[in-house]
């Protein structure tokens, strides 16, 4: 009953093996510069062995022989032999339209998963070797895809639609897509389960705050809107992300300076957020610090950070008629009190009321809510691996009925 999930980037694997029987994490780890001089590899068993070794990984294929090897490894191991995997889980960021929930792969989802490259092409080709070579080194366990966009497949077509010639959505697929789906999902019902209230009965904004960020309005249990939209730059302030912007000022940017589509892609993406904000750095860490010394712009991007992330949660209160709670999740949302205070100031009017003392948290589910708040304020980590092991053994158990 042992679930391998794998997340590949472009020169990156992690990978965790979970005990489904328990949900225990098992082992995880990471390879590292994947096709680059001066890959490594870190990985942790259940008995807090570590081992951090330069390796040769000129590819994912090797990457996954690698990993599995040390899986088995008298030492390092967990599993006394592969047979004990019953399934490999993936998580894909771009399923379309095609996909509104986790899949077995076939020939026919991975050419789904292809005809998405053009939606997500750092992310998915990616995605797609590493189950390319998982298919190859173990060709007789299930594969599961577990799709990022995939929770926010059931945001109506007036949250998800842009207002351009209809034939941009017809011909190209431009519209809302969203991300960070199985982090919302996670959270959305780990607060419920708190609450001790069904989720199908609560309405939440859930805050996923990190070097990437992005909030969704959770209905039900359902996504019904969400901050990112075609691509991962809109929505609130980031690391190195704009966010919300008028893209008239885009075309601006690149009639003055003279830019191509790609130059100003990459400053949309790599030179913008915090980093292009405070010119000192994309960790918001660094950035309060440089505010703890008055330093103007390091003040002014935290203040717009909380600013956009509390303009979202009216907004998705508004959208969903109500509210019962918002979570915070990710890098920032666990660990900075000074953002979820000032995101929460002024929400008073939505019966949101956080407690000073209790938001003093990092890292750990809590409430953070005065105890007459009408509406709950929590923190929650998230657990992204866990919902893919658990899509994954869902899919395999009832394939095996």
């Amino acid at each position: 009953m042992k679930v391998l999930v794998l997340n590949c980037g472009s020169s990156s694997i992690k990978y965790q093996v979970f005990d489904m029987r328990t949900e225990e994490v098992l082992a995880k780890g990471l390879i590292e510069r994947v096709g680059i001089e001066g890959s490594r590899i870190k990985h942790q068993n259940m008995r807090a062995e570590e081992l951090k070794q330069d390796v040769s990984v000129p590819n994912h294929k090797v990457g996954v022989k690698l990993l599995l090897d040390l899986l088995v490894d008298e030492t390092h191991g967990v599993l006394k032999s592969l047979d004990e995997i019953v399934a490999v889980g993936h998580r894909v960021v771009h399923g379309g339209e095609a996909f509104a929930r986790s899949v077995i792969v076939s020939k026919e989802v991975l050419d789904a998963v292809e005809d998405c490259v053009p939606l997500a092409p750092l992310h998915n080709p990616a995605n797609l070797m590493g189950i390319r070579a998982m298919m190859d080194t173990l060709p007789n366990v299930p594969q599961v895809a577990v799709f990022d966009t995939a929770f926010h497949q059931t945001m109506p077509p007036h949250a998800y639609m842009f207002g351009l010639p209809y034939r941009c959505y017809k011909e190209y697929k431009v519209r809302r897509y969203g991300f960070h789906g199985t982090s919302h999902y996670y959270v959305a019902n780990r607060a419920a389960e708190m609450l001790g209230r069904p989720v199908e009965d609560l309405k939440i904004v859930t805050c996923h705050l990190g070097n990437g960020s992005s909030l969704t309005a959770v209905d039900g249990g359902k996504s019904v809107d969400t901050s990112l939209g075609f691509g991962t730059v809109p929505g609130v302030i980031m690391g190195t992300r704009s966010g919300d912007l008028d893209p008239t000022a885009i075309l601006y940017i690149m009639e003055q300076e003279g830019l191509d589509s790609k130059a100003m892609s990459h400053i949309l993406h790599k030179e913008s957020g915090l980093l292009g904000l405070t010119g000192i750095s994309s960790d918001l860490r660094d950035v309060e610090a440089a505010a703890e010394s008055q330093n103007e712009r390091a003040l002014l991007a935290i203040e717009m950070l909380a600013y956009g992330v509390r303009k979202y949660i009216g907004a998705y209160a508004a959208a969903m008629g109500g509210l019962d709670a918002i979570v915070f999740t990710a890098g920032i949302g666990e660990n900075s009190d000074v953002i979820r205070a000032k995101a929460c100031e002024g929400l008073a009017f939505l019966g949101a009321k956080l407690d000073s003392n209790k938001n003093k948290v990092r890292g750990k589910e809590a409430f953070i809510s005065t105890d007459d708040s009408k509406v709950a304020i929590l923190v929650v980590p998230t657990n992204e691996e866990l919902v893919i092991a658990r899509d994954t053994w869902a899919l395999v158990s009832d394939a095996a009925r």
